[in-house]
């Protein structure tokens, strides 16, 4: 109804194309819903926008656009209110057509065309393969796949991307740490580094090395700590596990170090990805750092930014001219060591991604990646790619409680808990819904109790609760040797004047501009609030009236409207990764 609204509006405004100085673009010709009926189903500002352009009172303006609107039985009168706000009366008719259309279009219903194809690079999680999932991760995963979801209902075409750090220093510690759980089962008294990976998860690599290699890998903890320099707390922590890295290299060989490496990377992505999928969340691809590195990528962004002059060097370093960009300071490309950086293979994966042909790139990373924006898109200008073709949303931070106690978490110390000790406890569905409930830029208190109870008070017991209602409606007319007729209850949807029902009416075909609502502004926790006001409308609209009434028109058009709300909360039940069940 939105849409032919703003068509209605956007031909109007084309009839007094001549005395209108600046025509305004289409995308501007917007009507919103009223807050108050009084008001009528939906208003514009557009006379008040076009005054001082058209040199004209608004008033007049928009007594002039309301001449020359085309006439449509959707619209029952329009009149001007304040300044010059145009309000809109919906005919009887105009809800029962988008009820219709609820039922025509069914698990399709709110799905449009706004992102025109645009194709869109969605990464998300791309957490280091270093320990499990824990419940950060789990926010990042499921604002990433339903953001995605949403992003495909409205016409974007969206592939979905991890990108597994799988190079660097972190996944050496990966390794060393392995190692040495390895030789602690095997008997040799080795104490463990500080700045290694402590969490229980070691353990069991650990235990499938030994059961696969025997003692083959073992070497004595004399032979291990000679010569190493001394750990935290007396020494330093990096250098010791740094010192321990190399030893182990030095000791296996680098060869059978790259196997204790990749088979410790291997069982944790094995574990993610396992995770991930029993959570609901899907990726198209999983994509490589050292991919990235031998497929010759990074040496070629570098090329790129040499040949545009944006490099320099000092001190033995490659520098990035990134301040020329609008970044706080320059960056380092290539270390003194001729190691590249980070950063290096962050610019060179975005360029990447242009390259495979995604008009739009959108990193979903956790809150402490502020800095990051910046850096990257000047080495995507610097390269001669549009800096606002990337698009970084930072999730906040999760913090659990239990009984009003928060649950301590602290990574380094493995304190942390896990997403799928979360999932176990509350359920995917209450993950899922609980995750998408906050804005992504505010920091969310997951109520652990409240998510496990059966209340009205827990939002997804009271969405999911008003879809079984309706079927429990269906199984009680069923009972009474009653049966639904469909197209008479759409051709009665004018019997549907009572309060609560034009309440529902306005609620449920709401719908498609709530998903487009979501999809622009990035905001999935705006469509859980939308389902809980749909839910709302129902639990109301079932406590004032009966829906099995002796009248067949009257039960029809009442069923027509119930089960079209049924499937409008399944179509944002499903678009949230959330189940639908039939009963409670």
């Amino acid at each position: 109804m939105k849409q032919q609204l703003e068509k209605l509006l956007a031909s109007a405004l084309a009839t007094l194309g001549d005395s209108l100085p600046a025509p305004p673009a289409a995308e501007t010709v917007t009507v919103e819903r009223s807050r108050d009926p009084r008001h009528g189903d939906f208003a514009t500002n557009i006379a008040l926008r076009l005054a001082k352009t058209a040199r004209s009172n608004p008033r007049e303006l928009a007594q002039r656009i309301i001449a020359a609107l085309p006439a449509n039985p959707l619209v029952q009168r329009t009149e001007i209110a304040g300044a010059g706000f145009i309000n809109f009366f919906l005919s009887p008719a105009a809800y029962g057509q988008e009820l219709a259309a609820i039922h025509a279009q069914a698990e399709h219903y709110g799905h449009s065309a706004l992102g025109r194809g645009e194709r869109v690079l969605l990464e998300f999680v791309s957490a280091n393969p270093t320990g499990p999932l824990h419940v950060g991760h789990g926010r990042q995963a499921a604002y990433g796949a339903t953001l995605a979801n949403i992003l495909s209902a409205v016409g974007f075409t969206v592939a979905r991307e991890y990108y597994i750090n799988d190079a660097g220093r972190q996944v050496d510690i990966l390794a060393a740490s392995v190692w040495v759980r390895y030789l602690q089962a095997c008997g040799e008294p080795l104490p463990f580094p500080e700045n290694g990976y402590r969490g229980e998860y070691v353990r069991p690599i650990a235990a499938q090395l030994r059961a696969t290699e025997g003692e083959s890998l073992r070497r004595p903890a004399d032979r291990v700590l000679a010569g190493l320099p001394p750990d935290a707390p007396a020494g330093d922590k990096e250098v010791y596990i740094d010192a321990l890295i190399a030893r182990a290299r030095e000791l296996l060989g680098p060869e059978t170090f790259a196997g204790v490496l990749e088979r410790s990377l291997e069982q944790m992505l094995a574990d993610i990805r396992g995770d991930l999928q029993q959570f609901g969340v899907h990726f198209d691809r999983w994509y490589s750092e050292r991919e990235l590195e031998r497929s010759g990528a990074i040496e070629r962004a570098l090329q790129r930014l040499e040949r545009e002059g944006r490099l320099y060097r000092e001190q033995g370093a490659t520098w990035f001219r990134a301040t020329e960009f609008g970044d706080e300071k320059d960056r380092v490309v290539v270390r003194e060591n001729g190691q590249k950086t980070y950063f290096a293979s962050d610019i060179a994966y975005h360029l990447e991604k242009r390259e495979r042909g995604f008009q739009r790139l959108i990193d979903v990373l956790g809150a402490d990646h502020h800095g990051y924006v910046a850096r990257v898109r000047a080495g995507l200008s610097a390269m001669g790619e549009p800096g606002e073709s990337l698009e970084v949303i930072l999730i906040q931070f999760v913090s659990l409680f239990r009984g009003g106690e928060k649950v301590p978490m602290g990574k380094r110390e493995a304190q942390f808990v896990t997403l799928r000790q979360l999932r176990d406890e509350v359920g995917n569905d209450a993950c899922r819904l609980f995750y998408l409930m906050r804005s992504h830029d505010q920091p969310l208190d997951f109520d652990l109790e409240l998510a496990k109870s059966r209340t009205n008070e827990n939002p997804v017991y009271y969405i999911q609760y008003a879809h079984a209602r309706v079927a429990s409606v269906l199984k009680q007319m069923t009972a009474r040797g009653l049966q639904f007729d469909r197209t008479e209850g759409l051709a009665s949807a004018a019997l549907l004047t009572g309060t609560h029902e034009q309440a529902a009416l306005a609620c449920v075909t709401r719908f498609p501009e709530a998903l487009e609502q979501a999809a622009v502004n990035r905001a999935p926790h705006t469509l859980v609030h939308y389902l809980r006001d749909l839910a709302n409308a129902l639990h109301t609209y079932y406590n004032a009236e009966q829906f099995l009434v002796e009248e067949s028109k009257v039960r029809n058009a009442r069923l027509a409207l119930v089960t079209g709300m049924q499937q409008v909360l399944r179509n944002g039940l499903v678009l949230l990764g959330v189940s639908a069940p039939e009963s409670m």
